[in-house]
C-alpha cells in the first residue's frame, strides 16, 4: 500500500492536457424517474478507460471538486460521466434510500456503457464520500461490473462515533482501489482507516492530503489553494489509472 502526503505543486506541471467537451444528458432510473448527467470527453482521441463519478450526500454533480475532477481526467484523455442522484435532481436534501442510490448508480453505468460502447475496455467507479461508498457496496455484491474504484474521501464512520465503522463490505472487494483522505476528516480517523486498509485483500493505495478535511479544504497556512489540491488529486488519479489499467 502506498501512502503519500500531497505537497504544493502546479496543476499543469508535466501534464499534456487536452481540450475537452461537455454534453448534458438524461439518465432513466427504471420506474423511479429521470436524472441528469454530464459526459466529459477529450476533443482528441481518448484512452480506452472510462470513469463514472458520483457526488456526496451534501452536494451534487456540479460541486467544484466533482467538476474539476471530471474535467481534469477528460483533459488527460479519459472518458468521464458525472451524474446526480435522484434526490439532488429533485432538489431534496435528504439522500435516497440505499436501494434507490444503487439503482441510480447502475443506471449511470448502463448509460455510459451504451454511450461509449466498444471504445472502452476498462470501467472505473469514482465517488465523493457517499457516492464512493455506495459504489463499493455494489461492487462487493457483484452489482457493478467495474475494474477499479476511486474514493474522494471515504466516510469510514459517523463524526460522532469512531467505532461504528462502515468497512465490512470492503474486505470482499478484489478490484484495485485508490483512496484520498484528509488528516482532518471527521468522518475518517486516519489511525482506524490505516488499520482497515491493512486488512483489505484487494490492491489499494492511499494518498493523504495533509490538513485536509472531508472536502479536502486545508488551512490557509499550508499555502495551497483549492485548485492546487484538486490538481494534485487529478494528477495522482491519472498516474494511477495509467499505471494500473492503461
Amino acid at each position: 500500500m502506498m501512502n503519500i502526503v500531497m505537497k504544493k505543486e502546479r496543476t499543469e506541471k508535466g501534464m499534456n492536457l487536452l481540450e475537452v467537451r461537455e454534453k448534458r444528458i438524461t439518465i432513466e432510473v427504471g420506474m423511479r424517474g429521470i436524472t441528469s448527467g454530464v459526459l466529459v470527453s477529450p476533443m482528441e482521441k481518448h484512452k480506452r478507460v472510462a470513469v463514472i463519478v458520483a457526488h456526496g450526500a451534501g452536494n451534487d454533480m456540479n460541486t467544484p471538486l466533482i467538476t474539476s475532477f471530471s474535467r481534469g481526467l477528460a483533459a488527460s484523455g479519459f472518458l468521464v460521466l458525472r451524474f446526480n442522484f435522484l434526490y439532488t435532481e429533485r432538489g431534496r436534501k435528504a439522500p435516497d434510500k440505499q436501494e434507490i442510490l444503487g439503482q441510480t448508480w447502475e443506471s449511470a453505468f448502463r448509460f455510459a456503457r451504451d454511450e461509449f460502447g466498444s471504445t472502452v475496455d476498462t470501467w472505473i467507479a469514482a465517488g465523493k464520500s457517499m457516492g464512493g461508498r455506495v459504489a463499493s457496496q455494489m461492487v462487493a455484491d457483484n452489482l457493478l461490473p467495474v475494474h477499479g474504484l476511486v474514493f474522494l474521501g471515504y466516510p469510514l464512520h459517523p463524526a460522532s462515533d469512531h467505532e461504528k465503522l462502515r468497512d465490512a463490505h470492503l474486505y470482499r472487494i478484489t478490484q484495485s482501489m485508490l483512496f484520498f483522505a484528509g488528516t482532518r476528516d471527521p468522518l475518517c480517523n486516519m489511525e482506524k482507516f490505516n488499520e482497515v486498509l491493512s486488512r483489505l485483500q484487494a490492491p489499494r493505495e492511499l494518498f493523504v492530503i495533509d490538513g485536509g478535511d472531508h472536502s479536502f479544504h486545508v488551512p490557509k497556512s499550508t499555502g495551497l489553494t483549492e485548485q492546487e489540491i484538486y490538481g494534485q488529486i487529478i494528477r495522482v488519479t491519472n498516474e494511477w489509472l495509467l499505471r494500473i489499467f492503461a
